[in-house]
C-alpha cells in the first residue's frame, strides 16, 4: 500500500496533520496487547498518519504509545487528554501521561469529555483543571490545549467561549444532526475562533452495522471529511481495519451538500439508536 493521506492545517496552530488520525481506542484501549498495539501504531506511522491520540482514561493506551514510538516520537503530533476537573488532579494526570508515553511534552493536551454545567464550574473555577492546562503550556510541557465533548453542544460552546482553546474534538457523522447537533451549533463558533476541529464517532461508535443497508464505512468517513474538520480520529481493532481506513482517506474527494443530505436522510430513522446505542 502506497497511498498519500491528504493533510490540513490544525486551526491557528499552523501545524499540518493528516486528515485521518489514529484514535486511542480499539485495540489500544486495552491491557496486555503490547505486541498488537506496537504493530498497529508503527504501521499507522508507516502509512503516513502523523496525528496520534490517547487519553488518561483509555486503559493501557498511553503506555502502548510509549513503548511503540521511541525514536519516532519526533515524526508525529502526539495528543492525550485528562478527565480531571481540578488543577491538582490534572497535573497528576499530565505527569502520568508523559511518563507512560515516554516523552517530555505533548503536542496537544485536551480537557476530556465535558458533559455538564457542574463540570464547567469546576474546570474553570478557582483551582480548576484549566489552571493546570495553562500552566503546562507556559512551562512547555504541552504545545497546544484542546477540549472535547459529545453529550451536549451547548456545554462545549460554553467551554470554548470561556478559554482560548486551540482545538475542539466533537462527533461528526450523518446521524448526529438529528439529535443534538454539534455540527450546526459548535462548528461555526469554533471556526470564528480559528480552532482546529477534530472529528470523532465517525462510525457511530462502531455501530454502523446496525444500519440495514450498511455495506462499507467509506461514505461515513467521506461525510465527516467533507465537513469543516481538520482531521478525524478512528480507533482500530486490527492492522486490517487501519489499512482500510487509510485507503478510504487517501481516495477522499469532498461530497456535495445534496449527497450529504441524502445520506443524512437515509440514516435519520436510526439516528438516536446509532448515537446512543446500548447493547
Amino acid at each position: 500500500m502506497n497511498m498519500a493521506i491528504p493533510v490540513r492545517t490544525l486551526g491557528k496552530t499552523d501545524i499540518k496533520v493528516t486528515i485521518l488520525g489514529l484514535g486511542g481506542e480499539g485495540i489500544l484501549r486495552t491491557f496486555g496487547y503490547d505486541r498488537e498495539a506496537y504493530t498497529l501504531i508503527n504501521r499507522a506511522i508507516d502509512l503516513g498518519i502523523n496525528y496520534l491520540e490517547s487519553a488518561r482514561a483509555y486503559s493501557g493506551s498511553e503506555a502502548y504509545y510509549g513503548k511503540a514510538l521511541r525514536e519516532r516520537r519526533k515524526d508525529i503530533f502526539l495528543t492525550s487528554k485528562s478527565h480531571a476537573r481540578d488543577k491538582k488532579g490534572a497535573l497528576m494526570h499530565l505527569h502520568e501521561t508523559l511518563k507512560n508515553m515516554e516523552t517530555d511534552h505533548l503536542d496537544l493536551w485536551q480537557v476530556h469529555d465535558v458533559r455538564e454545567k457542574a463540570d464547567i464550574k469546576e474546570i474553570f473555577g478557582p483551582g480548576g483543571a484549566i489552571e493546570a492546562f495553562a500552566e503546562a503550556k507556559e512551562k512547555g510541557l504541552v504545545r497546544f490545549i484542546g477540549v472535547t465533548g459529545h453529550h451536549d453542544p451547548d456545554i462545549l460552546i460554553q467551554c470554548i467561549e470561556l478559554f482560548d482553546f486551540d482545538t475542539v474534538l466533537l462527533p461528526v457523522n450523518p446521524a448526529e444532526p438529528f439529535y443534538r447537533s454539534f455540527l450546526d451549533k459548535v462548528i461555526p463558533t469554533a471556526q470564528k475562533k480559528q480552532m482546529g476541529i477534530i472529528g470523532m464517532k465517525v462510525y457511530f461508535r462502531g455501530f454502523a452495522s446496525k444500519i440495514p443497508w450498511y455495506e462499507t464505512m467509506e461514505p461515513f468517513l467521506h461525510f465527516a471529511l467533507s465537513r469543516p474538520v481538520t482531521t478525524v480520529v478512528i480507533g482500530c481493532d486490527s492492522v486490517e481495519q487501519l489499512e482500510e481506513n487509510v485507503t478510504f482517506a487517501a481516495r477522499f474527494k469532498p461530497i456535495q451538500e445534496k449527497q450529504m443530505k441524502t445520506l443524512m436522510e437515509k440514516v435519520k430513522p436510526f439516528a438516536r439508536q446509532l448515537m446512543y446505542y446500548k447493547p
